[in-house]
Order: C-alpha cells, then sequence, then structure tokens
C-alpha cells in the first residue's frame, strides 16, 4: 500500500498529482491544501462591429 501523503488536509483520501493538486479541486499552497486562487471570468466583446457574419441569402 502507498504511504500516506504528507500533504493531505487530513480526511485520508487525498489524490494528489505531481503538479500538487487533489482530486477534490484543492491545491498545494507550499504549507497546506488550500481551495484554488478565483480566476476571472473574460467577458466577450458585444461589439456589433466585430462579428464576423455573413448575410443570408
Amino acid at each position: 500500500m502507498k504511504a500516506l501523503d504528507k500533504r493531505c488536509c487530513g480526511s485520508g483520501v487525498c489524490i494528489i498529482n505531481d503538479s500538487g493538486e487533489c482530486w477534490c479541486g484543492q491545491v498545494w499552497d507550499g504549507e497546506k491544501m488550500s481551495a484554488p486562487p478565483l480566476m476571472p471570468v473574460k467577458i466577450q466583446s458585444t461589439d456589433s462591429g466585430s462579428e464576423d457574419t455573413k448575410p443570408e441569402s
């Protein structure tokens, strides 16, 4: 059996990959497992001049 990963959050069920990411979504921050930082959502421009549409025949 594989030894318990020292980065485990304490639940005993952590599966942590080489990048420090657990299956539950937490990430190793160098000291503890924590939620990953929130990334802002990119909003697409709604400018009508930038659309590439073909006119219907």
